[in-house]
């Protein structure tokens, strides 16, 4: 087993190059995190400017800074930029067939008054697989509060494990942006991280979800915005007659979709485990779990289990695929300026020498991983900016990992993007406005939340690290 300490490194060799590397990260940090904090800056542009800083600060050549800029851009795009946009085709699929509402209705058919909060959390790991968090959230904001009014319980005793199932998700499973862009920097297998993210989610959205909602509920009792509940139940309701009158794919197949290209994903990771290499069943698993063809298989089933379902023609499939593409564009550039961002330190040097430095200091790369991307969400608010960045900090130290262990890297970073969202998040702002609550209560109730998650996953990525 590969152990999770790295050996000493002898701090007393540095040079005064390598002191003057440490000060071009602190300082290329430093610029992203001011840009975004203080100045608003998009973190495309934050991330940018800071690598800039971070090779001008290191001695690299301007010529020699901006190759590796755009040569990281554009290899994490071409390997994680496709993957986003085809999760979104999938979510977008999914939302506008009426797969989603089908979800929802299925699950809670299936479920009796107490067991609301447990049925939210299923509905919202099924619907946030391949949806992000933000277009996730304002699919079940209609019925979080429908449900609280038509049931009578505690608004948060049925908002907390929908929030907790997404936000997880988000963090840790791929194909979200942040965990991805993770996989790919540090060289992950991505259906191992696959599989060990979901069984590192099922105990966290159990206590930060179902468990957690209880005291939440004592705590805070927000009421919605009467025009904001009063709209939200209306659209849940529909208030289109073409709308109600649409046929929605059933229950069973819409699952069957949105987990077909989990399955495939995991089905890789397994076969290459027990099957030797050559084997007819492992070489078509190892075609069809990558993960590029399958979510590409992913969507074109949906093209037909969603959207046929749906009574969709071909323009209208065609619409829907395109309409989901521009609402990414933001990420696809924050995710390829993390890229840049990445290989900036590599190509100065600076990778090499946070690495020593981390050895040096004895400290577990698991926990190293966790505590440098829980300052970064800190710092900036934003959940994929700090796997980004923590990711690329953090990526010399995967190279004399296990395979094994450089997943459980990735989930740790992962777990801490996720610590204590508050002021500077706009999550923060999204639940507080759509729950009716006030900054003190959504900090008591959605931050405290966020931070168990963080909390709750690390542990568990440090008892399988022990095991595995």
């Amino acid at each position: 087993m590969t152990p999770l300490v790295t050996p000493l490194a002898s701090a007393a060799a540095w040079s005064g190059h390598d002191t003057r590397l440490i000060v071009a990260a602190l300082a290329g940090v430093a610029v992203i995190v001011l840009l975004i904090t203080k100045l608003r800056t998009h973190p495309f542009l934050a991330l940018a400017l800071g690598s800039g800083v971070l090779g001008l600060v290191a001695g690299m050549a301007p010529e020699k800074l901006i190759d590796s800029f755009s040569a990281g851009l554009g290899s994490t795009v071409a390997g994680v930029g496709v993957l986003i946009a085809l999760g979104a085709m999938l979510g977008k699929l999914l939302a506008d067939s009426g797969g989603a509402e089908e979800i929802v209705d299925g699950i809670l058919r299936r479920s009796g008054d107490r067991a609301l909060p447990w049925a939210m959390t299923l509905i919202a790991v099924l619907i946030g697989l391949p949806m992000f968090f933000e277009i996730g959230l304002v699919l079940l904001i209609p019925v979080i509060l429908l449900v609280a009014r038509r049931s009578g319980r505690p608004l948060l005793l049925i908002a907390m494990p929908a929030l907790a199932g997404l936000s997880v998700l988000h963090g840790l499973v791929p194909p979200h942006p942040g965990p991805l862009v993770a996989i790919d920097t540090l060289k992950a297998d991505l259906g191992l991280t696959l599989g060990l993210g979901l069984l590192v989610a099922i105990p966290t959205v159990i206590v930060s979800g179902p468990l957690f909602a209880r005291f939440a509920a004592r705590w805070v009792r927000p009421a919605p915005p009467e025009r904001l509940e009063r709209e939200q139940v209306q659209d849940s309701e529909g208030t289109e007659p073409e709308e109600r009158d649409r046929p929605r794919p059933g229950f069973g197949v819409t699952v069957a979709t949105i987990l077909l290209p989990v399955l495939l994903m995991l089905g890789r990771a397994v076969v290459e485990i027990v099957l030797p290499e050559g084997h007819v069943v492992r070489t078509v698993f190892e075609v069809l779990g990558t993960p590029l063809i399958a979510l590409l298989i992913g969507v074109i089933v949906a093209m037909f289990t969603l959207g046929r379902a749906a009574g969709f023609g071909r323009a209208r499939i065609s619409s829907a695929i395109a309409d989901s593409l521009p609402p990414i564009a933001g990420i696809l550039l924050i995710v390829g300026a993390g890229g840049g961002f990445k290989q900036t330190l590599v190509d100065s040097g600076v990778g090499k020498v946070i690495g020593e430095a981390a050895q040096g200091a004895n400290v577990p790369v698991l926990v190293l991983g966790w505590l440098i991307a829980v300052g970064i969400r800190l710092a900036t608010g934003s959940a994929t900016v700090a796997t980004i960045s923590a990711a690329g900090i953090a990526a010399p130290l995967a190279a004399g990992l296990s395979p094994s262990h450089v997943a459980l890297l990735v989930l740790a970073i992962g777990a801490g993007s996720l610590f204590f969202s508050h002021v500077n998040d706009a999550g923060f702002w999204l639940v507080k406005e759509y729950l009716g609550m006030s900054v003190g209560e959504t900090i008591k109730s959605w931050s405290v939340m966020e931070a168990i998650i963080s909390v709750v996953s690390f542990c568990c990525v440090l008892l399988l690290g022990l095991v595995i």
